[in-house]
């Protein structure tokens, strides 16, 4: 989009005086004259900063996050080092503030929008850097806020733990099959209940009922259940229950200062990307990537990891009563959790679970206004950038 800055600058001129007295006639007024001193030279170049700030939007419908992260990291230094000229010429400084006016400076919108050209990044290294020169600036204030929560709290959690802390039993929290509870269910039954009253008015459609099924799976074992979860996705009951998880996910991730690559809502998409599941927060932990580079995990690292991985759960049973999704968080906390030495018993794999749920249901819970505001910007169809923000505004008015 091509701008242009017409910039107005106000010189200030100091004419003399007239002077009138009655004891003074007319006839013996003397000339009066006067110099206006040229005004100082001005040395102002806005096209260079335009030019500048565009390349940077271009970086950013580019989903180029190096471009974009090393073009506000100069501009981050440039305005440290400036200072007004002494000559009298216009600083880069002044020139900033006054274009600041027209949106392409004061950063408060156009940093933010850096956060949008994560999804694409190959090395999530740049992705965190992003997240920390945000924090740095200030515009983050509660990203990793809460990372030491992992420290608190008894660790034995047993299903009586979970149901007075919680008021739900420990099934709640478990995901289900398809058709098999909430609205699901539903659907299966009014699917089985139109299929036998067509059998009954003599309607065969055995054969179109065999291709759907055939079709059906499929489906589900060479793309995962992809596309019947795509057609699933415009039901609003089913696709609301979606956000709900995935904003559980990003928040506890955000708050426990894990930055956030992207989030995927569309199946198909999801799929694409490698993604298990219907949908998917991509997010990153730099203490357990580095940790498990070195072939160890500390117990701190795992507890972080393991209750983003359950958050989309506990948002699920904290806005609903009980969680249909997360079968895909569940197999992948199993695959981490037989990798450690020593591996995990099934008993303990199943008291991590409910200690990580806990702990992502209690911070969802001291902080349901953001996770309302995240579920809120995911539904209107928000960008990153423009969802951490809705997050940052709820968590500074509920201070």
């Amino acid at each position: 989009m091509a701008l242009s800055v017409s910039p107005s600058l106000s010189f200030t001129q100091n004419f003399p005086r007239f002077v009138t007295s009655h004891s003074l006639p007319l006839s013996q007024c003397h000339p009066i004259s006067f110099q206006t001193p040229p005004p100082k030279s001005i040395h102002y170049h806005p096209p260079r900063a335009l030019r500048e700030w565009q390349e940077y939007e271009e970086a950013v419908k580019k989903k180029d996050l190096a471009t974009a992260l090393r073009f506000l990291i100069s501009i981050e230094k440039d305005n440290s080092d400036d200072s007004v000229e002494e000559n009298g010429s216009l600083s880069t400084q002044s020139a900033r503030s006054q274009i600041g006016d027209l949106g392409f400076f004061g950063g408060s919108v156009r940093d933010w929008e850096v956060l949008d050209t994560c999804l694409n990044a190959d090395d999530m290294r740049l992705v965190g850097m992003a997240y920390e020169f945000l924090k740095a600036k200030g515009f983050l204030p509660n990203f990793g806020r809460f990372s030491s929560i992992v420290l608190d709290g008894a660790r034995d959690i047993r299903p009586s733990v979970l149901k007075s802390s919680t008021g739900l039993e420990a099934s709640k929290f478990s995901p289900k099959k398809w058709g098999l509870s909430g609205s699901s269910s539903v659907v299966l039954a009014g699917f089985l209940g139109g299929v036998s009253y067509l059998l009954q008015q003599g309607i065969d459609i055995r054969p179109q009922l065999a291709i759907i099924l055939g079709l059906a799976f499929t489906d589900s074992i060479f793309l995962g259940g992809t596309c019947l979860a795509q057609i699933s996705s415009y039901w609003p009951p089913y696709r609301r229950r979606i956000l709900v998880h995935e904003a559980g996910h990003l928040l506890v991730a955000y708050l426990m200062g894990c930055p956030i690559r992207g989030v995927i809502l569309d199946p198909i998409v999801a799929m694409q990307m490698g993604i298990q599941g219907q949908a998917g927060t991509q997010f990153w932990d730099e203490n357990m990537n580095n940790e498990m580079a070195e072939g160890q995990l500390s117990g701190s690292t795992f507890d972080r990891y393991c209750m983003v991985l359950f958050a989309g759960t506990a948002a699920e049973a904290l806005v609903y009563g009980d969680a249909e999704g997360g079968e895909n968080d569940e197999n992948l906390f199993r695959s981490i959790s037989v990798l450690l030495q020593p591996p995990l018993s099934v008993a303990q794999m199943s008291n991590q679970a409910r200690w990580s749920v806990l702990q992502s249901y209690n911070l969802l819970k001291w902080h349901r206004h953001a996770h309302r505001a995240a579920f809120k910007a995911m539904e209107n169809g928000a960008s990153l950038s423009v969802i951490i923000r809705k997050i940052e505004e709820a968590m500074s008015s509920n201070r």
